[in-house]
């Protein structure tokens, strides 16, 4: 881990547009939309209640806009790969010491992540410890993304992804589960769930499985590989037009190949399906040309700026988000303002002062030229 004092060069390569989509995913993964879920029902606007319900994962099969958040920071965590490790190459770093660098990122990831989901550590009781997180599968897939990027040109990229999801696919619908046999995609009978129940130790999530176990990690790589993809249409030296092009050709081929997919191997966050992992795919490449066509090509950056501040400190976010009680402070800072209001909204209006509060703090960091990163 290094804390960058470095001030960003407005003639850099770096695009706008990366970070500012990875600030606004990193908010609602951390928790920055808690305040909407909050009024749910509490209006009597029904968007709110519309938008309440799509930041909340459904039960099983199916999709919400909430689903797509995770898949979007896996995606976006590909994208920067090329913009890495060719920066590394140019400057004379062999692909050993890139294969370090990306091995102990993910060590640290995996380290981090472990304490996140387990304060305070149960270190006499190891059963109760968490092994699957967010963290660890954002480390796993980087590295193993990277391990790919050095290694396979594009199209062979696409073929490893072709084939970790139908392998993926094959296995879930041919490999039998004892006492519920091949092809169980229920909450209780699906192969993802045995093998987390018999290999992954520790605590799991959902207790018959764990969302960030074993073989979901699988499929969840494919986005960040497909991001490299994404990555190198948007380092290559072809025209803008052709960029955009070409990431919203991606783009709708994901979606459509998913929702075929769909039809047979359900669309479901909570087994990583193929079709969930293509889906979520084409939302991203979509939203990475919107985002560049409006932040890099179009130049209007300044609605774009709250999420940037975010985006250039992700991982600062998630961790103060987690560990410090945002709403709580909040809470005895501003409640005073609208103790009138009834006591049903108060809720969200400290979750919404907390968010106020945090991007502060991101502000300041930002401001002070202070960007931790792994």
């Amino acid at each position: 881990m290094n804390t960058s004092a470095q001030p960003i060069a407005k003639k850099s390569n770096r695009l706008f547009s990366i970070d500012a989509l990875r600030g606004f995913d990193m908010l609602l993964i951390s928790g920055g939309g808690a305040f909407i879920v909050l009024l749910n029902g509490k209006t009597s606007w029904h968007w709110v209640d519309v938008l309440a319900q799509q930041l909340k994962h459904p039960a099983w099969n199916g999709f919400t806009f909430y689903d797509f958040i995770f898949p979007l920071f896996l995606f976006i965590a590909g994208v920067s790969i090329p913009f890495s490790l060719n920066k590394g190459l140019a400057t004379g770093l062999s692909k050993q010491y890139l294969y370090r660098k990306a091995f102990r990122r993910m060590i640290v990831l995996i380290i981090l992540g472990i304490i996140d989901k387990n304060t305070p550590i149960t270190f006499f009781e190891p059963s109760n410890i968490r092994l699957g997180t967010v963290l660890g599968r954002i480390g796993v897939a980087g590295f193993a993304a990277a391990l790919l990027y050095l290694n396979f040109s594009l199209v062979k990229r696409l073929w490893w992804v072709a084939g970790i999801l139908i392998f993926y696919y094959a296995a879930l619908f041919l490999i039998p589960v004892p006492g519920y046999g091949a092809g169980d995609l229920s909450f209780e009978g699906n192969l993802v769930g045995w093998i987390d129940r018999h290999f992954l130790p520790g605590r799991l999530v959902q207790k018959t499985y764990d969302e960030n176990g074993l073989l979901t990690q699988l499929p969840a790589l494919c986005l960040t590989v497909l991001g490299s993809i994404a990555g190198d249409i948007l380092q290559s030296d072809k025209k803008e037009r052709k960029k955009i092009q070409l990431l919203i050709l991606a783009g709708v081929a994901g979606i459509a190949l998913g929702l075929v997919w769909g039809l047979h191997f359900p669309i479901n966050k909570h087994l990583w399906s193929s079709s969930f992992i293509l889906l979520t795919a084409g939302m991203a490449f979509l939203s990475l040309a919107l985002f560049y066509q409006v932040i890099d090509v179009w130049k209007i950056r300044k609605w774009a700026f709250f999420f940037h501040v975010i985006g250039m400190n992700s991982l600062t976010i998630y961790l103060v988000y987690r560990f410090v009680p945002f709403a709580q402070i909040s809470k005895r800072i501003f409640s005073g303002l609208y103790a009138p209001l009834p006591e049903d909204f108060q809720p969200a209006l400290d979750a919404f002062g907390g968010l106020i509060l945090v991007w502060l703090v991101m502000y300041f960091l930002y401001r002070k030229k202070i960007f931790i990163k792994i």
